[in-house]
């Protein structure tokens, strides 16, 4: 097997003697490619983000951000990397020959004040600056609509990176003005080539190894040989356990880049959905056709953290204010869980058996999301936090009702945050279906919803406040719906 190797801004370099479980982000630093930083080692500030060639959905290739302090280094063996340093096209004797367009207006806005977190937002401009159709976005009555500037550049795309000094208006003037690549853009014109292919991995280094397989089949061969081993998909779970609680791993398999895992299918019964694609791929191929994902998505962490998190990854810890459980919970969904003899299906309301528990098996992983067709017209997706954005969930509500004739003729109702594990608020459900969808109905049912689960009081919010919130919730749908529903 080749010897693991990453292709940073251009140059070729292997990846030994770095241990199995370094970071991008130190291995990186440790080549003196000092501008990305580490500033919480879990993916919430952005300070460390890189650009990272992955499989596009409008050209070859896409440039994506992703947070350096979080993905193992050796996830990235055959793939090519661009740092804030390399963002510049090279100039005599390797020296950069000016600024990048993004570093110019950043410079020139006053975008930068201490510079510390300064690369990476640089990084994660630089993404959207060559995201495909941009401008497509561009609102077209004034040029702004307050997330979309007149270049059609989405404000999303910062939302993971944070400034303690400078203020975020010039940053945002800076985003603002960034014009498109030039064609002989040299990074731009690498979009038009295929992305690099996932290599086959074995990196050891002493006592651990990080492995990624060519196929589903091998992979699964060999969670069956290595039952101890931890399965890493985006990482942004386990890099946090890896930084911040000093786990390590005798065996780490990845299974982010395996095809069968990133199969993305529009049937005429069903929404099958890889457990490998990134929520962002996701989003993007999607394109608004599961209107209760498409209100999720934008609520779920930040652009950084969706550009690598993965449903399986998600589903997968089992943790019980996780984001996509409750819509999938709304929406019927099931899993496609494969071992080394085949696959089941299971409905995702019987997969969860505990904290952290599911019925997955030793061996098992979560090939697929399956969301039945047709949806259910009435959708929602209610997220109670502290921030409006990039921020773990207090309560999460998904909603999904059908009403004809001013009646509900079903409710599907998926819960996070208020019980050890994702649940269905299966007495609200009986107290909505077959009547009518009126105040006194929905109060009732609010009423209902506000004693579902077994709320705690922990940091976030106390279980008094969690039980009022379900029952607005609902008060806020009705609230929502209730012109636009047919009667």
């Amino acid at each position: 097997m080749v010897a693991a190797r990453i292709t940073v801004n251009g140059e070729e370099t292997p990846i030994a003697p770095a241990a199995a479980h370094t970071t991008a982000l130190d291995f990186l630093r440790e080549r003196g490619l000092t501008g990305a930083k580490e500033g919480c080692a879990e993916g919430e500030c952005g300070a460390c983000s890189v650009l990272v060639a992955r499989p596009g959905v409008d050209k070859p290739t896409d440039w994506v951000a992703v947070n350096a302090c979080l993905v193992p280094v050796a996830a990235l063996d055959g793939q090519e990397v661009v740092t804030s340093e390399g963002l510049a096209a090279p100039g005599e004797a390797g020296t950069p020959a000016g600024l990048h367009p993004v570093q110019e207006e950043m410079a020139v806005r006053g975008g930068s004040q201490c510079g510390y977190c300064t690369p990476g937002f640089i990084c994660s401009m630089a993404a959207e600056y060559y995201r495909p159709g941009r401008r497509a976005h561009q609102d077209p009555a004034d040029g702004t609509d307050g997330e979309h500037g007149p270049n059609g550049f989405d404000l999303h795309a910062l939302s993971g990176n944070l400034c303690r000094c400078t203020g975020y208006r010039p940053i945002r003037d800076a985003a603002f003005a960034v014009g498109e690549p030039a064609e002989d853009d040299p990074l731009a014109r690498r979009r038009e080539q295929a992305a690099p292919e996932p290599a086959a991995t074995e990196y050891v280094q002493g006592d651990s190894v990080f492995v990624r397989r060519s196929t589903l089949a091998e992979t699964l061969r060999l969670l069956r040989e290595r039952p101890d081993a931890v399965v890493v998909a985006g990482s942004t779970d386990w890099g946090v356990e890896v930084n911040i609680r000093a786990r390590r791993a005798g065996c780490a398999v990845a299974v982010d880049r395996l095809p069968e895992l990133r199969e993305l299918r529009l049937g005429s019964d069903v929404v099958e959905i890889g457990a490998a694609l990134s929520l962002t791929e996701i989003e993007r191929r999607l394109a608004g056709r599961v209107p209760l994902l498409a209100e999720l998505f934008p609520q779920f962490a930040s652009r950084l953290i969706r550009n690598s998190a993965t449903l399986g990854g998600n589903l997968g810890t089992g943790s019980p204010i996780g984001d996509s459980p409750p819509a999938l919970l709304a929406l019927e969904a099931s899993l496609v869980l494969a071992d080394a003899d085949g696959e089941r299906v299971v409905p995702l309301a019987d997969y969860f058996t505990g904290y952290r528990q599911s019925v997955r098996r030793p061996g098992e992983l979560i090939r697929a999301v399956r969301v039945p067709l047709p949806l259910s017209p009435v959708t929602a997706f209610h997220k109670i936090a502290k921030r409006r954005f990039d921020d773990i969930s207090s309560v999460a509500v998904a909603f999904a009702l059908d009403i004809e004739d001013g009646t509900v003729r079903k409710a599907r109702i998926g819960l996070g945050g208020v019980a050890a594990t994702p649940i269905r608020a299966l007495a609200t459900e009986a107290a909505l279906e077959g009547r009518p969808w009126v105040t006194e109905t929905v109060e009732a049912a609010a009423r209902v919803l506000r004693g579902e689960g077994t709320p705690m009081d922990d940091h976030r919010a106390s279980s008094l406040y969690r039980s009022a919130m379900l029952g607005q919730s609902l008060l806020k749908l009705y609230a929502q719906n209730t012109e636009a529903v047919p009667s």
